[in-house]
C-alpha cells in the first residue's frame, strides 16, 4: 500500500499521544463529525498544506500512518475522489472506523507552514 500520512495540529498530536488515540479528522473537524479521518498521499501533502493550512499560526506535524496497525485496530483504508460528486477529482486516503490509535502512526516529523522556508 501507497505511503498515508495526515497533517495535524503539534498540539492535538500531544494530547493524543496523552490520550492514547487521536480523533481529528481535519483542521476543526473531528473524525465522529466526518466520519473519517482525511489523509493524503505524499506528493499531496505541500498541495493540501498551501490550500487549507496557509492561515493557521500554530505548529504542524505530518503523522505517516502504519497500514498494517490501521488493519488492526479495525480500520479501513477507502481512496476516494475529493469531491463525492466528481468521481474524475483527485483521490485521495480516507481512514473509516474509528478514531486513530497513537501506535497507528509510524512516523511524525514538523511541517513548515506555508510560505516559511523548508
Amino acid at each position: 500500500m501507497q505511503t498515508i500520512q495526515h497533517i495535524a495540529l503539534a498540539d492535538e498530536w500531544d494530547e493524543a499521544q496523552r490520550e492514547g488515540t487521536y480523533a481529528t479528522s481535519t483542521l476543526g473537524m473531528s473524525i465522529d463529525a466526518v466520519g473519517y479521518l482525511h489523509a493524503s498521499f505524499p506528493e499531496q501533502v505541500r498541495p493540501t498544506l498551501e490550500r487549507f493550512y496557509s492561515d493557521v499560526d500554530a505548529p504542524l506535524v505530518l503523522l505517516t500512518l502504519d497500514p498494517e496497525a490501521l488493519a488492526e485496530a479495525g480500520l479501513e483504508v477507502r481512496v476516494e475522489p475529493a469531491a463525492p460528486d466528481d468521481p474524475e477529482s483527485e483521490r485521495f486516503p480516507h481512514v473509516y472506523g474509528g478514531v486513530l490509535p497513537v501506535n497507528a502512526v509510524s512516523s511524525v516529523e514538523s511541517l513548515e507552514l506555508p510560505g516559511t522556508q523548508a
